[in-house]
């Protein structure tokens, strides 16, 4: 059977379905997404759960660290940064962030395990190496790290020092994510990001050189002038530095969230066929070098952990994406950090100013949230579980949730139907399957169990980036 992928008859047909499905919606890192937040869920609701939640004894806990300063802003960017060169921005806001996880650990059973860390931002090398090594203290003095801890950090490589790696190396860190997204001179210059090939490499030497265990590069795609073979060059780059994992991400043009993104309307955005190009060629490229095309956006050598726990049925997502750590409760910490433990999820406040007015008056620095319903909860693992493995077993699905899947979902599974027959996922009697070709579509599968996914048409201040 030819590779749907490939050129020819096959990929016209992929090009007409994404003119068929291509539309707002959900990443689905939660269920439901944090368009559904509402400033009803208050500090006191969120410590009323925590302390309804004391008698459950420990659980293994997942932290985010949002570390929201950046020197200059990448016009592409979606997320939530300060933009700033002063420096004593980053020594104070360490320090509020070691008195907000002192503060929520105390809530929490002692004996939890933190099995996951990851600190993201903005970018969090803008801290000082004094400011990192700090930093790493201040999670260690809140919280227990268990001895096999998954630690992440994203790491701007541009104005990185060798200090810089050994610091997050002492603090805890052994998994680096460097942000790349295209080494093309003419992509870089519209998008307002220089890093030539030569500074990624050094920072993946000093990388490795430190000890860390796992090596990510993070690209994105649809950005102004790419094309297949622009972006072939950069694939070949990053591929010669032999990283254990690449998150390769859609552009997501969203001007109405991200006001910055409207400078790159003028400046020769690719079109949708020459984006959906891109893509295809990438998981071929990828595919091709060894990598196994974990799901959206991911892909991960055979033998490194993210790979085997799709296999095993294991893998999870979260804010972060796609995780190996199973059944954590999710603590986020730091201006916009969203938490998710305890049949609810809460997100803090969003501006320097606020996040810094309630955690210096002693409070959690909550803003907004979401309280789940029983039928989120089973919407949720659904989803969950279909981004996830790629498939559905409905006996042990239903098992696990106490329903019987085929008729709780009976409107759900009948609006699978066209896209069965356009060949993106298979259905049978006792669970379905995403083809090669549904991978692709992953996002509009899933919509068809989210009731909300209309919304995105409906409302317009609800709108979500494209799917594909």
């Amino acid at each position: 059977m030819p590779d749907t992928f490939a050129a020819g008859p096959g990929r016209s047909r992929v090009r007409a379905l994404v003119r068929k499905y291509d539309r707002p919606g959900s990443r689905y890192t939660s269920y439901p997404s944090a368009a559904e937040f509402h400033d009803g869920v208050t500090e006191r609701e969120v410590r009323e759960r925590l302390r309804a939640s004391g008698g459950e004894g420990p659980r293994d806990l997942s932290l985010y660290l949002h570390l929201p300063f950046c020197r200059s802003l990448c016009w592409y960017c979606g997320c939530t940064t300060v933009i700033t060169r002063r420096q004593s921005d980053s020594g104070s806001y360490v320090a509020g962030l070691a008195r907000e996880m002192t503060r929520m650990a105390a809530l929490l059973p002692p004996a939890g395990r933190v099995v996951q860390l990851h600190a993201g931002g903005g970018t969090p090398t803008f801290l000082t190496p004094g400011e990192i090594r700090l930093l790493g203290e201040a999670v260690r003095g809140a919280f227990t790290l268990a001895d096999d801890v998954e630690a992440g950090v994203e790491i701007d490589p541009r104005r990185l020092t060798r200090e810089h790696v050994d610091a997050l190396a002492a603090a805890g860190f052994n998994r680096a994510s460097l942000g790349v997204q295209d080494h093309d001179p003419a992509v870089q210059r519209a998008v307002n990001r220089i890093q030539p090939p030569e500074v990624t490499a050094r920072a993946a030497e000093w990388v490795r050189a430190a000890g860390f265990r796992s090596l990510n590069v993070d690209l994105i795609y649809g950005l102004p002038h790419q094309t297949v073979e622009s972006f072939e060059r950069t694939l070949a780059d990053v591929l010669a530095l032999a990283p254990d994992r690449l998150a390769v991400f859609s552009y997501a043009h969203v001007p109405w969230m991200k006001p910055a993104q409207r400078l790159l309307e003028g400046s020769a955005l690719p079109a949708a066929g020459v984006k959906l190009d891109i893509l295809l060629h990438t998981v071929q490229r990828l595919e091709g070098a060894g990598y196994v095309y974990v799901g959206m956006d991911h892909f991960a050598r055979a033998d490194d952990e993210l790979a085997r726990a799709q296999r095993e049925g294991t893998l999870q997502r979260n804010f972060q994406g796609y995780s190996t750590r199973a059944g954590t409760d999710l603590y986020g910490f730091g201006m916009s950090a969203i938490s998710h433990a305890h049949g609810a999820f809460w997100q803090n406040h969003k501006t320097l100013d606020d996040y810094g007015r309630d955690v210096a008056a002693g409070a959690l620095p909550v803003a907004r949230g979401y309280v789940l319903t029983a039928d989120d909860h089973i919407r949720g693992r659904l989803i969950a579980r279909l981004m996830c493995d790629a498939r559905l077993d409905f006996a042990a699905l239903g098992a696990s949730l106490g329903v019987d899947v085929r008729e709780y979902f009976r409107t759900e599974l009948a609006a699978l139907a066209p896209l069965a027959e356009d060949g993106l996922v298979d259905l049978g009697a006792d669970g379905l399957a995403v083809t090669r070709l549904g991978r692709l579509f992953l996002r509009n599968l899933a919509m068809c169990f989210d009731p909300r996914a209309r919304r995105a048409d409906a409302d317009p201040s609800r709108r979500w980036s494209r799917t594909v």
